[in-house]
């Protein structure tokens, strides 16, 4: 069954700029959906949209069967929200913050306590504190207990772990694969690419615009090119003599390394390229073919979009 059936949905701010473009998508019934994207891209605005806090300027959206404009009401008591930013009351405790919103929500917390008790234990010991003086950490588990003390049928989080340390980002993301458990569906947005393969399926979201949808191993294995990774020594010198490169590639800087995808026969692409770092004194390590993730694969995309590859 979907839990969410999107067509046709756009949104554009002033008139001129615009956000969202034609987006449609379908989002099963108990599934993690990542969305994945640059900032910029149109994910929060699609998720303010989805949790009827904008209106689109033309589309449907259904949820469970309701229509976000028409059913709002009806559609804010079956799901939760994590904004992007940290939006509970700083001046309250934590305990006072989990009991407000389950209040709000005409809820309790000990009946709903199975659900938010992996999270809970971890920040009740700080349950006196004031929440704007928890680490960002904490900040995002109590808002994910505030968000989930209703037991939703769908719970959007919109870049929950931006700012986030990598510990804790690791922890979120194991709390996130056993709330599906509860025959919860989770639509999470990241510009983390690393996060997308912890998701069932993802969508990736580039000027507004869905550009793919799949399992993230599917958009893995339907990588076009052959990739390589080497390092330099002088990265910004590297990528200004690349503009001249002969070959059709794609490459761009990954760290203190290049990556560079191939669109040729490695059999003479290669002697080709290192001919070619020669003849412009270019100082490299041992380039080495590597596995697409999911970040290198959601560049190529953008790239065959924008007609820059053949």
């Amino acid at each position: 069954m979907s839990a969410i059936r999107i067509q046709g949905v756009n949104k554009t701010y002033s008139g001129k700029i615009t956000a969202l473009k034609d987006i449609n998508l379908e989002i099963e019934e108990g599934e993690v959906f990542g969305l994945v994207g640059p900032d910029g891209a149109g994910k929060s605005t699609l998720f303010n949209i989805l949790t009827t806090l904008l209106l689109p300027d033309s589309g449907d959206i259904n949820i469970f069967d309701m229509d976000v404009i028409r059913d709002y009401k009806a559609v804010r008591q079956i799901i939760g929200y994590l904004p992007g930013t940290f939006s509970l009351y700083p001046d309250l405790s934590v305990q006072e913050n989990l009991d407000f919103f389950a209040v709000m929500y005409k809820s309790s917390i000990e009946e709903n306590m199975s659900l938010i008790a992996p999270i809970w234990k971890q920040i009740e010991p700080f349950r006196d504190r004031k929440a704007g003086k928890l680490s960002g950490g904490m900040k995002q588990k109590l808002a994910l207990c505030c968000a989930l003390i209703h037991r939703p049928h769908i719970l959007f989080l919109d870049e929950p772990t931006t700012g986030v340390d990598p510990v804790s980002r690791k922890e979120f993301w194991d709390i996130l694969k056993s709330i599906r458990q509860h025959n919860i569906t989770v639509v999470v947005s990241t510009p983390y690419m690393d996060e997308a393969t912890r998701c069932d399926r993802i969508a990736m979201i580039q000027d507004g615009q869905i550009i793919g949808v799949n399992p993230p191993q599917t958009i893995i294995d339907n990588f076009k090119g052959k990739l390589y990774t080497f390092k330099s020594d002088n990265i910004f010198s590297l990528l200004k003599v690349m503009e001249q490169c002969p070959l059709n590639c794609n490459y761009y800087p990954y760290g203190e390394h290049c990556h560079i995808a191939f669109y040729e026969d490695m059999a003479t692409a290669m002697p080709q390229f290192e001919q070619f770092l020669s003849e412009q004194h270019q100082q490299h390590g041992e380039i080495t073919a590597i596995q697409p993730s999911v970040e290198d694969c959601f560049i190529e995309i953008v790239t065959h979009a924008n007609g820059e590859l053949t």
